[in-house]
Parts: C-alpha cells; structure tokens; sequence
C-alpha cells in the first residue's frame, strides 16, 4: 500500500497541501485562494479563520483525491508564507486580531525611530536582518499597543504569538504545541542566530513579552500529532520550515555556493554559505537556510517584495491580461526601441536598498508604449532586481569567488520560457529549471518524511533533483550593460524622488 507525506504549503495568497509518495511524486493537489484585506495604504492583512479553513479544506481534498486515510500518512510537514505574524488566545484559540502580513508596512515609524535610537548595529549583529516593517518582531509591538488589553494579557501569559506555521500547528494539535522552527524564528526581529534563543535585549527593545514566543525546534522534528478528528485519525507531524526554507531544501541547494531563487508573490534568492555566517556589507540578510540535529546552516538572502505580483497588477489593477500566460508572448511583441522600466515598489523596495517609503513608478514612456511594452517591463524588472541580488551576494561572501554561479528557480513565474532567458541574459549565468516545480511543498514533504525514516539523508535525497531546462546567456555583453545601467538609473531616480 502507498505511504503519503501530506505537505501543507501556507502561502500569501493561497493555500495547498500536496500529497507525496515514496518516490517524491506528487500524486494529489489541492488548492483554495483566500481574501486578502487591504484596510489602510501600505496595510495588509490575512483572516486567520479564512486560512484555517483553507488549510483544512485542501487537506481533506488531497486525501479525498486518492482515497487516502489517516492511517495512510507517515508524517505531515508545513510551510508556510514567513514573517506574517499573529496572536491569538491561548485558552480559546481565537486570534485578537487579523493577521499582518509580511508585505504590510505600518510600522515603519517605529523601524525608523529604533534606527535613530542607534538599535539597527545591535540587530543585524544577532539576527542578520534589518530594522524593517517586513519582519514580524515590530508587528507584534504594534499588536499588542493597538488592540485593547492585549499587552497586558501576553504579559499575564494568556496570549500566544507565532507566524502562521505555528498557529498552523497550534490548531492542527488541539493547541498542544506552541512551537516553531529555527527558520522561521530567524526572520522576526527576535531570534539570535548565533546563540540560537530568543534574544532578551531584542525582546527589550521592542517592548515584547518573553512567554508570549513559542519554543523553537530543528526543522525536521517531533512537532507533535494532530486531533483524530481532522482526518480521522492522528498523524505525526515531523518537518516544519519557512517557505524560502523549504524551497531550498527541495531544490537539495545542501552545498555551500549552492543557490536558488523563488519567484512567487515576491521573489526570494538563498546563497547557501555552509557553517559560515557570512556578515554582508550590502545589505543582504544572513539568516539560517536549515537547521538539522541542533546545528545550523546559513545563507545570505536577498528578499524582493514584488515578483508576481507585478504580473497581478497588470491584469487586476490594469486589465491589461487575462492571465500570467499572455504576458511572455506579449514580450515577445514589444518594440526592442522602446526602454521602459518599471520599479514595482508597490509597497517598499526590498533588498539591496531597503526603502519602505519607495513607490512604484514607470520610465521611458513614450507615445508608443502600449501593453506589450508594459508586459515587458514587469517581466524584466524582476530579471533586474535578481541581478542586483547576485551582485550584492558576490560582493559579500568570498567564498563565492571563482565559482560559476548556476542559479535553480522555481515559483510559477519559472514556467515562463522568456523571463528565465532574459533572467540567464541579464545575469551572464545558467539558470536551472527543475522537472519538479513544487520545491516548496517538496521540501517540507521531505523534512518531515526525512524524520519519519520514508526519505533518506540529504545527500541521496540531493541525486534525486532532476533538470527540465537549463537557460544560457544569449545577450551580447554590450546590450546586457546598457538595459542594467538603465534599471539603475531608473531606481536611482526613484530613490531620490522620495
């Protein structure tokens, strides 16, 4: 009889749980999109219930596909969207607030005020990361000062906070486990990298209880059972591991200089630099890419906040498309006289330069610009955005010196033939594109059927990663600088228009 690995993918806009078998092979899918709530400009929140019940839905729906059972899963492994912060009640489990996702950029004063106290040194130091909205430490400050009562209730005990994996855990054990992982902790403001605890002075800082924090776990490890009644019987759940996490280990990215980059909603790159904690001077993130057996394993990250979604506002915010799809041919149709550039700065830029105030803007129209040249632009301003990643990432780490960069891709923009040419043309390098397609699902499926002994070290697990296509740099050199400095100006001029 066929074992399964339920993995359940929490995403921004969506969520899904896909079933694997023994042999990675996703045999049953399924999806359910949830409402996205924008109440003030730069503000963005998740119904907590609504992604529960998504959760749950898919869940049910991927066993009901392949008549599978409870007693037919070796083990259950989450991921999830990362940063995105919630607190509920501990007693009732009903959460005191919507919760406010990574993209949401409200607490931009107080990043500010913490830089000006002079906090920012001390922060990059433990946790790698930056005084950002985009982190979840400062919405939880926010929480607990704008919903009545709640700071002095985390403070009695009564409150639990966790990024949607362990809300997701808390509800899936009846509420009998408040824990996370290791890589989720490290994105919030409040985990030390180094010391690998919630970090006192942190937590001083931004005015946060300690016993409001789960406890934090490896990413494959015994995260407790689920209630019977879910799915008609207990099932072990055994890997955990934010979204960007998992990709990485699904795209077996376990070797130091190895990289990916996903293109969702946002698009995340991951420099694998071993046991090396790697200081960036161009403000990258350093954070954990894995944790196994206690010990961790770091990367340098560069976090971009709009990939995808640029492509979403072409057709919800513009009517230009009907769906993602047209707009590869729609580059294909676009005047190569024309050099529009569109900075999707739609809520903040993201890294290298860490503008929260930044907004979207366009230049280069002229009168002929029309939608093929606009399909274009959000098609390569994410190719642009990578490229400045990598630059940084190499500037940074000397490890990465005389290595051929081969970048592994993933996230739906990745089915698109032009954009992963442009990409490969725009970076002088390879970029790989796997058969498997669904690295985030596949890595939490293998964490937890790793521990669950159904998958076999990482080692083995890394010979099973299959190429689809691989794209080369076509572009002349002369033609790659010239469209590059012209994405620089064209964000050099937004920065100082802010």
């Amino acid at each position: 009889m066929t074992k399964y690995v339920l993995a359940i993918d929490q995403g921004t806009t969506s969520s899904r749980a896909i079933l694997f078998d023994q042999n990675y092979r996703a045999r049953a899918t399924a999806q359910q999109e949830f409402t996205q709530h924008f109440p003030e400009s730069g503000w963005v929140e998740h119904d907590l219930e609504e992604i529960w019940t998504s959760v749950l839905d898919t869940c049910r729906q991927a066993l009901a596909y392949v008549d599978a059972r409870a007693a037919d899963l070796v083990a259950i492994g989450i991921t999830n969207q990362r940063e995105t912060t919630a607190i509920w009640d501990r007693q009732t489990g009903k959460p005191i607030h919507r919760a406010i996702v990574w993209q949401d950029r409200r607490t931009a004063g107080f990043c500010g005020q913490l830089k000006t106290d002079g906090f920012e040194a001390e922060v990059s130091e433990k946790t790698g990361l930056l005084l950002d909205p985009y982190f979840s430490g400062t919405k939880v400050n926010w929480l607990l000062d704008h919903v009545p009562g709640a700071r002095a209730r985390a403070e009695a005990g009564e409150l639990a906070f966790g990024t949607i994996d362990t809300f997701l855990l808390w509800r899936l054990t009846g509420g009998q486990v408040h824990a996370t992982d290791a890589t989720n902790a490290a994105r919030t403001l409040m985990y030390n990298i180094q010391t690998g605890r919630w970090d006192p002075q942190l937590l001083k800082m931004l005015t946060i209880p300690e016993q409001l924090l789960p406890e934090v776990r490896d990413n494959a490890a015994d995260f407790g059972r689920t209630e019977a009644s879910l799915f008609g019987g207990e099932v072990a759940i055994l890997g955990m591991a934010g979204d960007q996490h998992a990709a990485t280990i699904g795209q077996a990215c376990f070797a130091a200089g190895m990289m990916k980059s996903t293109y969702g909603t946002g698009c995340f790159a991951m420099l694998n630099t071993g046991t090396e904690r790697v200081v960036s001077k161009n403000r990258m993130l350093t954070t954990i890419a894995y944790q196994f057996d206690g010990v961790p394993t770091y990367a340098l990250e560069g976090s971009i906040f709009i990939a995808g979604a640029a492509v979403q506002w072409l057709r919800d915010g513009l009517g230009l498309i009907e769906n993602a799809a047209e707009t590869g041919p729609m580059a294909t149709a676009a005047d190569d006289h024309q050099d529009v550039y569109l900075v999707p700065a739609f809520t903040g830029l993201g890294a290298p330069y860490w503008d929260a105030d930044a907004r979207g803007a366009l230049f280069g129209l002229t009168r002929n610009t029309g939608p093929n040249e606009l399909a274009r632009a959000a098609l390569e301003a994410v190719c642009y955005q990578t490229r400045d990643l990598l630059d940084a990432m190499q500037a940074d780490w000397p490890g990465a010196a005389g290595q051929k960069t081969v970048l592994r891709v993933d996230g739906g923009m990745v089915a698109s033939d032009w954009t992963m040419q442009f990409l490969s043309d725009i970076l002088a390098a390879p970029v790989d594109r796997p058969k498997v397609l669904e690295t985030t699902a596949l890595g939490a499926a293998y964490l937890a059927g790793m521990k669950a002994g159904l998958y076999p070290g990482p080692a083995v697990f890394a010979e099973s990663w299959k190429l689809e296509r691989r794209f080369e740099a076509q572009m002349d050199s002369a033609v790659r600088d010239k469209k590059y400095t012209g994405w620089q100006t064209a964000v050099g001029r937004l920065l100082t228009s802010v």
